[in-house]
């Protein structure tokens, strides 16, 4: 039997493909599991539709992110912290810290979208990733200095 997903259904496809699995996996579970429903005109005009729907969806995310990506590059995070003998810093900066100073510049980013290979455990002048889209990485430079 031919369905058409409704929503991504693990080794088998993602929303608005169109897939053939055998007819009872398709009555007894996908159907009224709300996964899929069957194949026919009417149901694939309207996949049709959702997906022209996602991709403008996907192409506004996009544009938002290369948005806040040019927004994030003009920027640069200055960081102040103690340092003990020998310019040593006493912890490091890590990507909670960075998210925080962005904030207090009025933007938010989730930390775990700050790529950071380890801690900064020295003070200078950091180039730090940041993945605001699979499509999007924005560049920020990262002054750690002296308190």
């Amino acid at each position: 039997m031919e369905i058409i997903l409704i929503e991504a259904v693990k080794k088998m496809g993602v929303e608005g493909d169109v897939v053939t699995v055998a007819d009872g996996y398709a009555r007894n579970f996908l159907i009224p599991q709300g996964f899929a429903i069957q194949a026919n005109s009417s149901n694939l005009k309207k996949i049709n539709d959702i997906k022209r729907r996602q991709l403008t969806r996907e192409k506004k995310e996009v544009q938002a992110a290369q948005k806040l990506a040019e927004k994030i590059t003009t920027l640069s995070c200055t960081i102040p912290v103690q340092v003990g003998e020998d310019e040593k810093l006493f912890g490091s900066v890590t990507t909670q810290d960075i998210a925080k100073t962005l904030s207090n510049e009025g933007i938010e980013v989730d930390r775990r979208k700050i790529h950071l290979d380890e801690p900064i455990k020295e003070l200078g002048v950091f180039t730090v990733d940041i993945k605001l889209h699979p499509e999007v990485t924005a560049v920020i430079k990262v002054w750690v200095v002296k308190e």
